[in-house]
């Protein structure tokens, strides 16, 4: 087969290992998504809230009849699906109609929070808006499965096609993407949240930074879509999650100064690439903020406030910064000690550092990527967060990092690889 059926064949086969949970992957915040996808689709507040609280409340009673199913004690007990469900609209029909009769009634998600809470997901509006097509032509169950699928499929090749463009075979490249569907990628770009959007984006930045740095003067067309590609990955970024557009642009001109600066220590050209790179990197960094404040989004200052107090449940903090950079100490010096009782993901990302500095210019930025994954982290030090999600974009560096690293054995021969063209024989990134 071609490799791009193989490509296809990937996709399809994660797609289809999907339907073995079509529902059960709801989190909290599921509900705060859903509910502005349907009212973009012109759903009422009441509306909007209907469907949101039928989804997450079928999710939950399909977990709960999952758990007890296989427990050693109630296996044998009625099924609590029924129960479950009833109990789940009770409490959040009530949590909502007290907020509406309060006057909670702006934006367009449900109000199942308090209102400044909220406002952290009304600044969110480019996860809602891709639901709104799948939500609309398959219903809420089927269309939020629908999308997930698509952006997590949609990933893994991102993952083939970055590495591609870095002339790695196609039995690696075809190896990324299997990782992607298989680590924690896969399983977190599967929940309906922003986190596989966000991880497809960010592949779509890493794509036109290889596009960049690979082509020669005699290939400008790939050099100017990589270019696009990395600006218009971080505009879209914007809208699903300012921060991750604004964490990515500082890391993306991190990275390129860094290049630039060793560059230029060997006494060799830092050429024109690196520094545009890093320049849209800069200008994300700093438009990012400005954007953000004219569109009164809440600020970093907001942000603290609702980690510290609970989502506002408890009086605002005097003085948080001082609490928030003990809460850091604590929070890393547990993950790290976590992390050398279970260092799979230690080794994980050792590999995929190893990996992307075999491309130093390329690793470079690779390795900015997935730094995103631990800003995001640190900006939110909470050590029982919905299954490490937060972290999950420092994953792609063995992804992609990986195949970087088995290319010797690949290319030496060790391992019979079908012919490939001249693009396959090209010299790797500097």
């Amino acid at each position: 087969m071609r490799p791009r059926t193989w490509v296809l064949v990937l996709a399809a086969v994660f797609a289809v290992l999907q339907l073995a949970n079509v529902t059960g992957r709801d989190t909290p915040d599921t509900k705060n998504y859903l509910s502005y996808a349907l009212s973009l689709s012109g759903e009422g507040k009441r509306g909007a809230a209907a469907g949101a609280i039928e989804h997450y409340c079928a999710s939950r009673a399909a977990s709960a009849k999952r758990a007890q199913s296989a427990h050693v004690v109630r296996f044998h007990r009625a099924d609590p699906t029924a129960r479950v469900t009833a109990g789940c609209r009770e409490r959040e029909w009530a949590n909502v109609e007290r907020r509406l009769r309060a006057g909670q009634t702006g934006g367009h998600t449900a109000p199942f929070m308090p209102e400044r809470f909220m406002r952290i997901f009304e600044a969110r509006p480019g996860y809602p808006a891709f639901l709104v097509p799948f939500v609309s032509l398959f219903g809420v169950t089927w269309g939020v499965w629908t999308a997930s699928v698509l952006v997590a499929a949609a990933g893994g090749v991102l993952v083939y096609l970055v590495l591609r463009a870095l002339a790695v075979p196609v039995p690696l490249a075809l190896t990324g993407q299997a990782l992607y569907y298989v680590l924690p990628c896969g399983t977190t770009a599967m929940r309906p949240m922003t986190e596989g959007l966000l991880m497809a984006l960010t592949l779509a930045a890493v794509w036109g930074c290889a596009l960049v740095l690979r082509a020669g003067p005699e290939r400008q067309r790939s050099v100017r879509r990589g270019y696009w590609l990395v600006g218009g990955a971080l505009a879209l970024l914007f809208t699903v999650k300012h921060a991750q557009a604004l964490f990515l642009g500082v890391c993306l001109a991190a990275a390129g100064a860094a290049v630039a600066l060793v560059r230029r220590r060997r006494g060799a050209p830092a050429g024109r690439k690196v520094p545009r790179l890093a320049g849209l990197g800069l200008a994300a960094a700093l438009l990012t903020p400005v954007l953000a404040r004219l569109l009164h989004y809440p600020s970093a200052s907001e942000s603290l406030q609702d980690l510290l107090t609970g989502h506002f449940a408890r009086p605002d903090r005097t003085d948080p910064w001082p609490e928030f950079l003990q809460l850091q100490g604590n929070f890393w010096a547990e993950w790290s000690r976590r992390q050398l009782r279970e260092p799979l993901f230690a080794a994980a990302l050792a590999a995929g550092v190893w990996g992307a500095l075999r491309r130093p210019a390329f690793g470079a930025f690779l390795v900015a990527a997935g730094a995103t994954g631990i800003l995001t982290q640190a900006g939110h030090p909470d050590i029982d967060i919905w299954g490490e999600r937060l972290i999950v974009l420092a994953w792609l560096l063995p992804v992609v990092g990986v195949p970087l690293l088995l290319e010797p054995v690949v290319r030496g021969g060790r391992v019979p690889l079908p012919a490939q063209g001249h693009a396959d024989r090209a010299g790797a990134v500097s």
